[in-house]
Order: C-alpha cells, then structure tokens, then sequence
C-alpha cells in the first residue's frame, strides 16, 4: 500500500474515531430517535465522505460532515418508500425488547417526528447543536429568514406538543418558568 493511501486512511480513521459520537447525536435527533435510522444516516455519511476525503478542507470537515447528514435525511425522507411502505418484520419466537427510553426522551422524539425533516433539521442545527444561521442556511441550502422562520415555528410546535409533559414533570414549564407545586 503507497504512503498517501495509509496516510489518507489514518486520517479518515481518527476522523471517524473522534467525530461519530457526534454525527450518531444528531441523526438520532433527526431521525426522531430512531436508532436504526440513526445508524444508516451516520454510514452513509461516512461512506461518502470517505470517497471524497482528499477534497474536504480540514478546517471545515464537521460542517461537511453535518451538511452531508441533514442532506442524507432528506434524501431518505424523498424516497416513495418512505411515504408509501411501511416495512415489518416476522414476529420472533421470542420477544426481544429493547429498554424503553424515558418519559421525557420519547415525548422529546415523539415531538420531534411531527415537525417536518426541514422543520426539525433548522431545529436542531440552531439550538441543539449551537450552528449559527447562516452556516445552517447554509446547510438547509436556504435563506437566513427562512431558517430563522422555520425555527420559530418549529419551536412553537415543540412547545404545543411539549406542554402536557411539563405538567406531569412539575419543577418547570416548557418556557422554563418555574412551576408552583400546589
């Protein structure tokens, strides 16, 4: 093997080794907590980004890297099969369940999966992941008002369909405010 082969592969490999913590993070956001999505999202990711590694700056890989995750999403959200088929497998002799996530994590997802994929993608990008506005318009490939709109009323959603939890939690209301406990 040539020395820039393994010296490109030793790169990719640390790239991957320090980054897919974080790439999983975000496709289980826009996947809506899906895991297995997550997980196909963050290869198909890496995949690509492998082929085209000698092209990508250095300085600007996890913006790469998160551009190529929201266009993976809403790529795999494009697909007939997506809106048409809903696949099921056969029921195994034996049940096998995973742990099922907290009251607040699935409320969490629940919300999330009833935003639209661009809807949530500004969501996330903006506030969970702390990406400015343009560099998420960029991502989106939109303007900075349709980010800051879509945001908006992404977050107002959140908050309607988040608002039956805070009640049943008590300490603090979506907002943040502080709740009484009378």
């Amino acid at each position: 093997m040539r020395e820039s082969v393994r010296a490109r592969e030793d790169q990719f490999r640390g790239y991957v080794l320090q980054s897919r913590g974080s790439l999983l993070r975000t496709a289980t956001l826009l996947a809506s907590g899906n895991a297995h999505q997550a997980e196909d999202l963050v290869q198909t990711v890496l995949l690509r980004m492998y082929v085209s590694w000698p092209r990508i700056r250095s300085d600007t890989r996890d913006a790469y890297a998160r551009k190529m995750l929201v266009n993976a999403h809403l790529d795999e959200r494009r697909r007939p099969y997506a809106r048409h088929e809903q696949n099921r497998a056969e029921v195994p002799d034996v049940a096998v369940e995973a742990a099922p996530p907290p009251d607040t994590e699935a409320a969490v997802f629940a919300a999330l999966a009833e935003l639209p994929p661009r809807m949530r993608a500004a969501v996330i990008l903006r506030h969970l992941l702390d990406v400015s506005v343009a560099e998420t318009a960029d991502v989106l490939g939109c303007r900075e008002g349709t980010v800051k709109s879509q945001t908006a009323r992404g977050l107002a959603k959140l908050r309607a369909s988040l608002a039956g939890l805070s009640k049943q939690t008590g300490d603090r209301a979506v907002d943040g405010t502080e709740r009484s406990h009378t």
